[in-house]
């Protein structure tokens, strides 16, 4: 196995970390030049990254979101924000119309290109022995953060990424089967069997955080009427009607 493999096969979420460690410039720099060399629809690059290292605006965020106090005590926090405003400048440097807000696509291509920039940062953090983890619910705030960071029109907050140096060790957490998830020149639809094995496995797994089994979970989850806070919030930025 190459070490690219291994580093991939080998990668889980941390949300631990010594406040005291300083990230290198450097190695933040490398982050960065990682995270903005992933594949872009038509090269759109249709994102933005803040790199939030002011603890005022860091504690702001964890007070929102106090589930995740790694956001505070990482060594950097990046948030991916999905930008449409500056493709709106190209389009009134060329007086053309911009109706990014008549369908659905813009937001698929900004959310696209933002997700594969996260996910080589997620890799270039782990390549220098550092960990990391996703916060997708800076969503649910995402009118407060749009303002806090003074984001333009057509702009809107995605996920963030803390990282820093983990003080506890993490195991890699099993995965669906790959039968539920690789199909081979047409979709192959599951037995349900195959959920029930895999709620099995993570039960054997143990993982403290979770208290219910993984099909419970998201059961509750798509039950739930949604917030609706990112509708709204796109709609104040301009970015669907």
């Amino acid at each position: 196995m190459n070490e690219t493999i291994h580093l991939l096969k080998e990668r889980r979420s941390y949300r631990e970390f010594d406040p005291e460690y300083k990230l290198p410039k450097e190695e933040l720099q490398a982050i960065l030049d990682a995270s903005r060399q992933a594949p872009s629809w038509m090269n759109g690059q249709f994102y933005s990254i803040i790199v939030i290292q002011d603890q005022a605006i860091r504690e702001q965020l964890v007070s929102w979101n106090p589930g995740n106090p790694h956001m505070l005590k990482s060594s950097v926090f990046l948030l991916f924000v999905g930008d449409l405003y500056r493709t709106k400048l190209v389009s009134e440097a060329h007086k053309s119309d911009y109706l990014i807000n008549e369908s659905i696509e813009s937001v698929l291509l900004a959310t696209t290109d933002a997700a594969l920039a996260l996910e080589n940062a997620v890799i270039a953090a782990d390549s220098f022995g550092l960990g990391s983890v996703v916060v997708g619910s800076v969503r649910k705030n995402g009118k407060e953060i749009s303002k806090l960071l003074e984001l333009p029109e057509n702009t809107f907050p995605l996920f963030g990424l803390s990282i820093g140096k983990p003080i506890v060790e993490m195991r890699v957490k099993p995965r669906l089967p790959e039968a539920l998830v690789v199909h081979y020149d047409r979709y192959q639809r599951p037995a349900y069997t195959m959920i029930e094995q895999y709620n099995e496995t993570m039960e054997r797994f143990g993982e403290a955080r979770e208290t219910k089994r993984w099909s419970q979970k998201f059961a509750d989850y798509f039950a739930a009427k949604p917030a609706l806070v990112t509708d709204q919030l796109l709609k104040l930025q301009g970015i669907i009607q």
